[in-house]
């Protein structure tokens, strides 16, 4: 990786379970290989001082590591930089209605958790200006496991109405609820895996939740935003079908310490500079070294 990047930290706010934000994955390498170092040789032949020769399995093992340079997008370290220039107000409608911002910081954890869950299981296909006032309404109704259980399906429709497919959204915000009441005690899962068994919930809006309510980076949260922009600074390989495999394509190669805040700085910066449709590219600092970048035609 071509020179040093600092993550961002998201948008201010209480998180919803405190304390340091987990990250996956150790490194054992080290300790490992002192250890199996010492069983080849017994205590006797290292007091003799004895040489000790490697055998052909032991070399084999000692090459498998591939030297080869990982694959990493040209200028994407510019491309980065430049996008957190761009974003550093922090004023798009992300930043100011997203899902971190939907929820009681003063409500109970388990509480905080379940609304951060339905806010995002909200958001799908609808503007971060429709979102919020649903998640107002439904705050001011009474946003809990236990309150939404008594809720009967029309009023619940009422109350979220016109958020994108209410009608379906209605049915999996009840299914989930109640399987969050039977099965988790009234809480959400704290991994992926559960996460995605929930009506309604695929791998964003799990990868975002476990951020955001669980201060645990298990992944990065693709929307079609960062599934456009991506694409656009070819972040990825080749080029990607939907957003689940611009995931895994990002994650490829992506330094993990920046997944975090990959999400909320391309959608906001989707929402203001790199449009679906009319693409300001004039505005945008990156659109020099940007290959979707739109040039202007010689005259």
């Amino acid at each position: 990786m071509s020179g040093t990047l600092r993550p961002l930290t998201r948008r201010g706010g209480q998180r919803a379970a405190g304390g340091k934000r987990k990250q996956d994955g150790t490194n054992k390498g080290q300790r490992i290989e002192s250890s199996e170092n010492d069983k080849l040789s017994s205590p006797k032949e290292r007091s003799k001082g004895k040489r000790r020769v490697s055998v052909e399995y032991e070399q084999a093992a000692s090459q498998t590591v591939d030297k080869r340079p990982k694959w990493e997008p040209k200028n994407w370290v510019q491309h980065l930089e430049n996008i957190r220039q761009m974003r550093s107000k922090r004023d798009a409608p992300v930043d100011q209605m997203g899902a971190e911002k939907c929820y009681d910081q003063n409500a109970a954890p388990e509480v905080m958790r379940y609304q951060i869950l339905l806010s995002l299981m909200l958001s799908s296909q609808t503007k971060d200006q429709v979102t919020s006032a649903a998640m107002c309404r439904l705050r001011e109704h009474g946003l809990t496991v236990a309150r939404v259980l008594e809720t009967d399906d029309a009023t619940l429709g009422k109350l979220i109405y016109p958020v994108g497919f209410w009608k379906s959204k209605v049915k999996y915000i009840k299914q989930t609820t109640e399987i969050l009441q039977e099965q988790y005690g009234g809480d959400i899962p704290d991994n992926v895996a559960d996460l995605v068994k929930l009506p309604g919930v695929g791998p964003k809006m799990a990868h975002l939740v476990m951020d955001i309510a669980w201060n645990n980076v298990s992944g990065i949260g693709v929307d079609t935003h960062v599934h456009r922009i991506s694409n656009r600074l070819k972040w990825v390989k080749k080029e990607t079908k939907n957003p689940e495999e611009t995931r895994v394509a990002m994650e490829d190669w992506m330094p993990r310490e920046i997944w975090s805040e990959i999400n909320w700085l391309l959608v906001g910066f989707g929402q203001q500079v790199c449009l679906p449709v009319s693409p300001r590219c004039s505005e945008c600092l990156n659109k020099s070294i940007c290959p979707g970048a739109k040039k202007k035609k010689p005259r």
